[in-house]
């Protein structure tokens, strides 16, 4: 048989759809069935569990055991030193053992504190804001149990571990809460679940006192530093000395911080971020603002006194000794009064003759400098007169200014050459060059001008405006300056004044096309040594116009080229391009690269154009 008749034989097989998917969920139904009712019945169970089948240390055998221990070594004398290996000693063994059944009954408490919580939130659910310490917590439901309105008002019983703060706000919320009465079954239970988060509790209190106790032998170091009863709480915390030597000095500083919550009150008081060492008698004592910086130094010691403990070094405890002056010292440091300042003696009041100037000059300063009749006039006040103050300004008037002008007649004003403003020669040159008005460049209209506008200074009339009437438009905007422009546009080649500057050589071959001169000679003298036999011979095939002899070329109008005198006759522009046109390739063999050509026809601008720019 072939795959693909095997495959085709499994098609066939298949059931249709329908009948698989009846199938599939008669499985399913039989399968869920017992899962269901599995759940159903631990939910059920649930409700009626003890807290015995869930918190199971209070009765584990090794707890029990290390009990015993304990209250064995309490009867005992205590050592001065451990003989031997330290790992050896069974009352160090008991302390190790001891330390860790710290953690362990931390961790019991929260699964305690979390069976009770969830069986009271349904008689009192705001208590676990109000109060959000486990033991606390635990305490409260132990005294509040079902009749929370009337035991809430049993103030000597709840203030032994709650605050008159917490007190106040439980007794209005217990009034006004939402919560159910629980079952007697309820009831016993959290009241079971209470009792043995307080014996465990009380075991683990047992447990850090024995600690402390024994201190001097398994960290002496580190006792020395924080103090035993501090010391054991690190050392429980952490779970073992072994164990506390391997986290580092920033983790140490946070070792029993909790995070509470103050119900709404003030959290100025609650500082983040601090916990055993923060809270020790040595820090507390310190001025607060050194108990952060100080509290940090602390972990760092105390990681370096864990090591040597855990290694079993300095059994003297002179390394803790030392470390414990180092911290002392910086924070002597810390706290020590700033530096007195160095009282300076005054110097001796002894002025010594200074110079005095005099002179010309000098007295030329002091009369430019001096105070005007003006002023000198406000300062003087009348005799028997009543001066009011200038401005509403308390303590400021105006003198006798105004009051004693003889004859009550208005004095023109004079100006004083000792007390007028000088300027220097070069801006008085400036101002006579522009009129002697302002000196900041003002610009109306597309012009920059010179001081204020005037009719001494400017062609157009004082009267000109930018606004004209004419017959056709109404209202017509101009702009009077605009007879101007043309002028500033054609001012560097159409001027009337400007003449040829550096253009001797090409100005005698114009005037030998233009004045009838010889051209032969001319040009072997502009030409030196250059090859211009082609040229020349272009030259001399030209036509040859009749030339009329013109002073000067003022300006083009059309298409004609005009002298300034009306007398003399107009050469065509064409008859004279036709003439001129060979004059561009000499001009360019000979090289005049930088010529500048003022005041001539617009042919010359065309032959010099490449060699202008």
């Amino acid at each position: 048989m072939s795959l693909a008749e095997e495959l085709l034989a499994d098609f066939e097989d298949e059931m249709p759809q329908e009948e698989a998917a009846v199938s599939i969920k008669e499985e399913m139904d039989t399968t869920e069935a017992p899962i269901m009712q599995e759940v159903e019945s631990k939910l059920q169970n649930l409700k009626k569990t003890r807290i015995i089948e869930y918190a199971t240390l209070r009765n584990n055998e090794k707890l029990v055991s290390t009990i015993k221990k304990i209250d064995f070594f309490n009867t005992q004398p205590k050592r001065d030193r451990i003989i031997g290996p330290v790992e050896a000693d069974p009352e160090y063994m008991c302390i190790v053992e001891a330390n860790n059944l710290v953690a362990e009954i931390d961790n019991e408490l929260g699964i305690i504190h979390k069976f009770i919580k969830d069986i009271y939130s349904k008689r009192f659910p705001e208590l676990e804001s109000l109060v959000p310490t486990s033991s606390e917590y635990i305490k409260t439901v132990q005294a509040l149990k079902n009749d929370i309105l009337e035991n809430s008002k049993d103030i000597p019983k709840l203030t032994t571990f709650l605050t008159a703060a917490t007190m106040m706000v439980l007794s209005v919320t217990a009034s006004t809460t939402q919560g159910s009465l629980l079952s007697d079954d309820d009831i016993q239970r959290c009241m079971e679940a209470c009792e043995m988060a307080i014996e465990l509790q009380d075991i683990k209190k047992s447990i850090i006192a024995f600690v402390e106790s024994r201190m001097s032998l398994i960290a002496p170091n580190l006792s020395i530093i924080l103090g035993p009863s501090c010391a054991a709480k690190i050392i429980g915390h952490a779970g073992g000395l072994n164990a506390l030597s391997k986290i580092p000095s920033c983790n140490i500083y946070v070792l029993g911080s909790q995070k509470k919550n103050l119900a709404g009150f003030s959290t100025n008081q609650a500082l983040p971020h601090t916990g055993y060492i923060y809270n020790s008698e040595y820090i507390q004592k310190l001025p607060p603002d050194v108990r952060m910086k100080a509290s940090r130094l602390v972990a760092n010691k105390v990681a370096i006194a864990a090591r040597i403990d855990a290694f079993h070094e300095s059994q003297d405890g002179t390394h803790g000794e030392n470390l414990l002056m180092d911290i002392e010292r910086k924070i002597y440091k810390w706290t020590e009064p700033p530096p007195v300042k160095n009282i300076k003696p005054l110097p001796v009041p002894m002025d010594p003759p200074a110079k005095k100037r005099g002179g010309r000059r000098y007295r030329k300063m002091k009369e430019r400098m001096g105070m005007s009749d003006m002023r000198r006039t406000a300062n003087r006040i009348q005799f028997g007169d009543i001066n009011e103050d200038a401005y509403n300004d308390m303590s400021y008037s105006t003198g006798s200014l105004g009051k004693r002008s003889v004859g009550d007649k208005i004095r023109a004003p004079t100006v004083d050459s000792k007390t007028k403003a000088r300027i220097s020669k070069a801006l008085q040159q400036k101002l006579n060059r522009y009129g002697g008005l302002s000196t900041m460049p003002t610009t109306a209209l597309g012009a920059t001008t010179w001081g204020a506008k005037s009719t001494i200074r400017d062609s157009n009339l004082g009267t000109a405006s930018s606004v004209s009437f004419t017959p056709h438009q109404g209202l017509e905007i101009v702009n009077p300056s605009a007879n101007e422009k043309p002028k500033e546009e054609n001012k560097k080649y159409f001027s009337d004044l400007a003449g040829f500057t550096k253009t001797q050589k090409v100005n005698k071959v114009v005037k030998a096309f233009i004045f009838e001169e010889n051209i032969s000679e001319v040009i072997p003298t502009i030409a030196a040594g250059s090859n211009i036999e082609n040229t020349t011979e272009k030259i001399q095939s030209a036509p040859q116009p009749k030339l009329i002899k013109l002073p000067s070329f003022s300006y083009l109008n059309g298409n004609q080229l005009k002298s300034t005198e009306d007398e003399m006759e107009s050469i065509e522009l064409s008859t004279l391009s036709q003439y001129l046109e060979p004059l561009e390739d000499l001009i360019y063999e000979v090289g005049m690269a930088t010529m500048k050509i003022e005041a001539f026809s617009l042919l010359i601008m065309k032959i010099l154009t490449n060699l202008i720019l």
